[in-house]
């Protein structure tokens, strides 16, 4: 189970406040060692040398400042010229001893460590009257050391204790936007659409609020395109098999006879016939972003595939009193394609400019080579689109429903399929308006 991210700020929180903590606590604890020992020394320094002028001129109120410096923790020490060594504290005379009293010849410095205290200790010779020892406990001490590093410690843990309460207040501000917005991401698993997550919080997190926002608006859009689209769909597939159920109930019920037999048969098939191709358009639709979609690329000649298409459309358009005409160069024009799937994107444009164009208008079919590429037009003159819906002409259903009361659409598909088939031959398509006064619909491949 994976932790919050509540829990993951204090800890992290804590963590960087332990670290800093430490780090800061041991520097510092070093500091304070060094410079305090140092302190320690230079003032034990400056006591010797007074008390070595004043020892040395044998001057009154030596004693009283002993006394001052017994009490200050400073312990004296005296060597007499006879080698006696003479001190009301034991263990400063051993360690005056081992700093090396007997032999001192100038001012020196020494640190002498007795178990687990260490001891500072200033030698100065006094001329006639011997040599003086100040002896004093150096706070840098295994003891002062460890009472530090507690001191340290009590701190660290009440700096945590404080990031802890900082970092749990920093991540319930943090996590409290982002759990809203989980919980309208959860709410939109489940189909709603109509909740909002609220845009609070750092910026990075108001990003997160209006991306799942704008999720779910496209959701909404897209839901909405998909029902408009199966309600076409539904309506293409009802009309052929209304005509199919009617003309077989006719023939079973005897209805239907003599001459009238063959003629119902032939409506049947077409409608029949009209249905496959509605379903191998959904099919190939639904195949184009899947692996298993087959594409058979070989040279093919344009020109030769362009005169080919001509033929059927030629008669086709002449049959619903539509100028057709076709534009071509006179030698070929080679691209690595699939001459099926490309046959298919001409027809299915053709076939859709058809629907639109009024009798007496034109339908071009045009085919140019331009800077290594092939390209291939089908232009029409009938009412067109508006400007703002050519660059979405090739979304599914789109078109239809904007246009299924005003003009003769198709299923939805047509566009989409078109789309999808030249994508994935990688070559582009655009739609725009035409010269003839209708649309253009653009297919650019690359030229052998």
């Amino acid at each position: 189970m994976r932790a919050s991210l509540a829990v993951r700020v204090t800890a992290l929180s804590v963590a960087m406040a332990g670290l800093v903590a430490l780090i800061g606590g041991v520097i510092s604890a070093r500091l304070v060692l060094v410079t305090a020992r140092e302190v320690t020394q230079q003032t034990l320094s400056d006591q010797a040398d007074v008390f070595a002028s004043q020892f040395a001129d044998n001057r009154i109120g030596l004693r009283r400042m002993v006394e001052v410096l017994n009490g200050q923790g400073v312990a004296v020490v005296q060597a007499r010229p006879n080698g006696v060594v003479v001190s009301g504290d034991a263990t400063a005379e051993k360690v005056a001893r081992q700093a090396g009293l007997l032999d001192v010849t100038g001012p020196e410095h020494k640190a002498v460590e007795v178990g687990e205290r260490t001891l500072l200790v200033e030698l100065r010779p006094a001329d006639a009257r011997g040599a003086i020892a100040l002896v004093r406990e150096a706070e840098t001490s295994k003891a002062a050391g460890r009472k530090l590093v507690r001191n340290i410690a009590f701190a660290l843990a009440v700096g945590l204790l404080v990031a802890a309460g900082a970092g749990l207040v920093l991540a319930r501000l943090l996590s409290r936007p982002l759990t809203r917005t989980a919980a309208v991401a959860y709410s939109m698993t489940h189909g709603r659409r109509d909740l909002r997550a609220p845009v609070q919080g750092p910026r990075e997190v108001a990003d997160v609020a209006e991306a799942v926002n704008s999720l779910s608006d496209a959701l909404q859009r897209s839901e909405a395109r998909q029902r408009e689209f199966l309600l076409s769909v539904s309506h293409e597939l009802r009309t052929p098999l209304t005509a199919v159920k009617g003309f077989a109930e006719s023939l079973a019920d005897g209805v239907v006879t003599g001459d009238q037999v063959t003629s119902a048969g032939r409506t049947i098939e077409q409608e029949a016939d009209r249905l496959d191709r509605l379903v191998s358009d959904l099919l190939d639709l639904a195949r184009l972003g899947a692996d298993d979609f087959r594409l058979d690329l070989v040279p093919v000649d344009l020109t030769a595939l362009v005169a080919e298409s001509a033929q059927v459309w030629s008669a086709r358009c002449a049959a619903a009193g539509v100028r057709f005409s076709i534009e071509s160069p006179t030698g070929p024009v080679m691209a690595t394609t699939d001459p099926r799937r490309l046959r298919q994107v001409v027809d299915g444009l053709a076939e859709n400019a058809l629907r639109v164009t009024p009798a007496g208008r034109p339908i071009v079919l045009s085919l140019a080579a331009d800077a290594n590429q092939a390209v291939l037009q089908v232009r029409d003159g009938g009412p067109g689109l508006a400007p703002e819906e050519y660059d979405l002409a090739f979304e599914r259903g789109l078109l239809n429903a904007r246009y299924a009361t005003t003009r003769p659409v198709g299923t939805g598909i047509g566009l989409a399929l078109v789309h999808g088939l030249v994508t994935r031959m990688g070559g582009t398509i655009t739609a725009g308006p035409a010269a003839e006064g209708g649309a253009a619909f653009t297919v650019r491949l690359a030229a052998r």
